[in-house]
């Protein structure tokens, strides 16, 4: 009641509030848009991969804007001159056809289709996660394998490992073999490229670079349970020197992963602290990739993951690397 009687005595009073109310959430808007361009965002690249990512999703919103502007202001004129006061506007209650309408309503959105689709075909190919990345320089080998709720790291040239922590030399390419020793997880850097899948029995691949030193973002973002919340990890990028003195000291102080260090690794736990191991077993990540799928501990059964685990029973069958599946069952290496 109060709202109609404050309108009826006061309607431009009321207009000119309604105007600041919606200019204000248009603000607010814009600055949480512009908040998500800053930190660990698709909008702050330090990669080319995710540079690429940046410039696809950019070139696509320019696309439909082409459409979605025009659409907007043709709407705000179509109101204004047809409106009640202006005797101007000319009314045609039994128009029925126009050739040169149909021809602006259909041929705009077939351009804009057309558009779309030849960015996303080009970008496609060139971000093709197997595809190497440009330049004659060797690509450092890291394999991934995700567990329940954490992220092991085995670097088989340099035989060590970790968890939780990824340490690359920046402007140098990694090439990453991922796989997962429980249910379907998916790896995302957004500063460094890429999303990728990856699952139990199988063995997918991506490609990745930092252009610079640095601390970036990484985390699992398909839910697994659980410690879902807890799966992610920092990526830090370092000068060569920096890489090789993490080397040597990981081998000097870091205890081995073996069998049996692994099997206890794989137990599911929750916000696992970064570690890392001075030796690795060879062979480990090919062992993981062919083991069935692992024991579910009593304190994990009813866990989202440890169900997807008792419903599958077999997961992965397809294996793009050459890797045999996973056998039926549950077990350890």
């Amino acid at each position: 009641m109060r709202l109609g009687k404050n309108l009826l005595l006061n309607p431009r009073g009321y207009q000119m509030k309604t105007r600041i109310a919606a200019l204000t959430s248009l603000a607010l808007l814009a600055g949480i848009g512009l908040a998500g361009c800053a930190g660990p965002s698709v909008l702050n690249p330090q990669g080319p991969i995710a540079a690429a990512n940046r410039t696809i999703l950019l070139n696509s919103l320019a696309i439909m804007l082409v459409i979605v502007i025009p659409t907007i202001i043709g709407i705000l004129i179509f109101a204004w001159w047809y409106r009640a006061s202006n005797t101007k506007a000319r009314h045609q209650p039994n128009f029925v056809y126009s050739g040169r309408i149909e021809l602006i309503v259909w041929s705009i959105p077939l351009l804009v289709i057309l558009f779309l689709g030849g960015v996303i075909w080009v970008g496609s190919h060139e971000l093709d996660p197997f595809r190497q990345l440009p330049g004659d320089e060797k690509p450092i080998e890291v394999q991934v394998v995700s567990l329940d709720w954490k992220w092991l790291f085995i670097y088989p040239d340099q035989g060590v490992a970790s968890v939780n922590e990824l340490v690359i030399p920046a402007g140098k390419p990694v090439h990453f073999s991922l796989s997962s020793a429980t249910v379907m997880n998916s790896f995302f850097v957004p500063q460094l490229g890429s999303m990728i899948a990856v699952m139990n029995g199988m063995v997918t691949q991506l490609n990745l670079k930092a252009d610079q030193p640095g601390t970036y973002y990484g985390q699992s973002t398909q839910f697994s349970g659980d410690g879902f919340s807890d799966m992610h990890f920092n990526v830090r990028a370092v000068l060569d020197g920096d890489f090789e003195a993490w080397i040597n000291k990981v081998k000097g102080a870091g205890e081995p992963l073996n069998k049996s260090s692994y099997s206890a690794l794989a137990q599911p736990s929750q916000a696992v602290s970064p570690k890392a191991f001075g030796t690795v077993d060879q062979g480990l990540f090919q062992d993981i990739v062919k083991q069935p799928s692992p024991p579910v501990s009593t304190s994990a059964k009813n866990t989202p993951s440890a169900a997807m685990r008792d419903v599958s029973g077999h997961q992965g069958t397809g294996h793009p690397s050459g890797d045999h599946g996973a056998s039926t069952g549950t077990g350890g290496l």
